[in-house]
């Protein structure tokens, strides 16, 4: 069943420049000069022709740059503001979580708000009562109910705007960045209970500048892209798209020509890749899955030894780490002309989630020459787990360090006479 349906949405806006007007009277003429000369102004279109169509209960990730119109196809879906031309049509109730303020009245307590914000949605008192406890507790503001909100913290603010969108039962669920301005253990908080939401058959929108908290939430991710769609897929293959074109490189490269490949007249790279543990090209990693980094290369003369070798480099510049090819197969082995394959496999649960950026070279190291040496050829994403089986285990905050491994811990009860005994 399609519980959202989306037939040439379009949004324009009128863009006006000029000095900013300082007076009452500059207001008035400068609006009757705007009004009476529209169509010469600058236009610009947020949203142009979108067609989508959402079915119940999926969660739908949407992406993109600061101004592609993310924000306001989420207005017009909560009627917020309409649309130039075309339709949206929702079929159930929808909870919006959009601008801080949204939907609130300043001046009215958190509690009377709770209200308020149910009454908006269609709901009974009594079915509101029902909830208020639980929104109450997930909020943990208990003891600032009785403020007016317009005395809240952001902060306090997203707590209680959350709690009332995500338990009055919505059928449409949307959420915008907002959740960005809470706490980070509220963030996660947050991100279970839409998760909780979903496993109960609700539909979800939700518009993040986190790309771990899109594929770790959704199976669906649009990319929109100057109030176009650019792209429409699984989660993991937007992302890694959408990831790719902000950072200049993707999850794989390729010289075909082997004239203008990296390299020198002793050997040429020609391809490299990251890829799953199936081998396939992937830009997006679990962190509790092995990834594959791949280099191909061509030898253009016998009789040489050959180190491959990787660098992995955060969103930071920082190098993670160097690994050499020390295969004793091949690590004093002289190479014939040909085309070789190398894989290095870096371990699940080592690299800590965020970018990650791959550079390759080959050497020989009797006599020192580097053959070629190419940074930034291929980047990739790891995303963090909300199971409690990664190293982050039940830990909702920030974890520092560029690795996050596993590390096997053992406990024991010291007797107090210092001797360490196992208490199983």
């Amino acid at each position: 069943m399609k519980i959202i349906e989306i037939k040439n949405l379009s949004k324009k806006y009128f863009l006006r420049s000029g000095n900013r007007k300082t007076t009452l009277r500059d207001v008035a003429l400068g609006m009757f000069d705007f009004l009476k000369n529209k169509e010469k102004k600058k236009v610009l279109w947020a949203l142009k022709n979108i067609n989508l169509e959402i079915e119940d209960g999926e969660t739908v990730g949407i992406i993109g740059n600061n101004g592609a119109g993310k924000s306001t196809l989420l207005k017009i879906l909560s009627r917020i503001i309409k649309p130039t031309s075309g339709e949206a049509t929702l079929h159930g109730r929808t909870g919006s979580l959009l601008e801080v303020g949204t939907g609130f009245h300043r001046e009215l307590s958190g509690r009377e708000n709770i209200f308020l914000n149910g009454a908006i949605l269609g709901m009974k008192r009594r079915e509101i009562e029902k909830k208020y406890d639980q929104i109450v507790a997930f909020s943990e503001i208990e003891e600032f109910l009785e403020t007016p909100i317009k005395h809240y913290s952001s902060g306090m603010f997203t707590r209680l705007a959350f709690s009332v969108a995500a338990h009055l039962d919505p059928e449409i669920l949307i959420v915008d960045e907002i959740l960005a301005v809470g706490d980070l253990a509220f963030q996660r908080k947050c991100l279970r209970k839409m998760r909780d939401i979903n496993e109960k058959g609700r539909t979800i929108l939700f518009v993040s500048h986190n790309m771990q908290a899109i594929t770790r939430l959704c199976k669906r991710a649009i990319w929109i892209n100057n109030g176009e769609i650019q792209m429409d897929s699984n989660a993991e293959d937007v992302v890694g798209t959408y990831l790719s074109s902000q950072l200049k490189t993707s999850a794989r490269k390729s010289w075909n020509d082997l004239e203008n490949a990296p390299g020198n007249n002793t050997a040429k790279l020609l391809e490299v890749g990251v890829c799953n543990e199936r081998g396939e090209n992937a830009s997006t990693f679990d962190i509790r899955k092995p990834i594959l980094v791949e280099m191909v290369y061509k030898v253009l003369q016998n009789e040489r030894v050959l180190m491959p070798s990787l660098q992995i480099f955060n969103d930071q510049g920082i190098c993670v780490f160097t690994s050499h090819d020390l295969d004793e197969e091949w690590r004093y082995r002289k190479r014939l002309k040909g085309t070789y394959r190398s894989y290095a496999k870096i371990p699940a649960n080592f690299l800590a989630e965020g970018n990650f950026f791959v550079a390759v070279s080959a050497t020989t190291y009797e006599p020192l020459t580097e053959h070629f040496n190419e940074k930034d050829v291929a980047a990739f994403l790891v995303t963090d787990s909300l199971e409690g089986d990664s190293a982050r285990g039940d830990y909702a905050g920030p974890m520092d360090g560029i690795i996050r491994p596993i590390l096997n811990w053992e406990t024991f009860v010291e007797e107090k006479s210092g001797r360490v005994i196992d208490d199983k």
